[in-house]
């Protein structure tokens, strides 16, 4: 089992930037392609990035290409996610969750951390 904890969210002003953090208890890291979500109030949760198990291969949201990062430290058992050129539109609640395969939708994860907000503002 995976225990995920998400760090690094809060306020920031439009065109302002965050790195979001997610540390993973357990030995078993590498084992598991990562990625982020996010649901903002009254949406469903969506898709924002994906990391394979080595970090060599990387996915995105189409919209949000450009604009954030995602990247993971394995011997640091975390996995990242820089956001740049913050929009108002970005504001939500940001969940880590992890995947026995490389994972671009909720449901192919295994592992959900709770959650860190992020709010933009205008």
């Amino acid at each position: 089992q995976v225990q995920l904890v998400e760090s690094g969210g809060g306020l920031v002003q439009a065109g302002g930037s965050l790195r979001l953090s997610c540390a993973a208890s357990g030995r078993t890291f590498t084992t598991y392609a990562m990625g982020w979500f996010r649901q903002a109030p009254g949406k469903e949760r969506e898709f924002v990035a994906a990391i394979s198990r080595g970090g060599g291969m990387t996915d995105y949201a189409d919209s949000l290409k450009g604009r954030f990062t995602i990247s993971r430290t394995n011997p640091k058992n975390t996995v990242y996610l820089q956001m740049n050129s913050l929009k108002p539109e970005d504001t939500a609640i940001y969940y880590c969750a992890a995947a026995t395969g490389f994972a671009s939708t909720a449901n192919e994860c295994r592992y959900w951390g709770q959650g860190t907000q992020v709010t933009v503002s205008s």
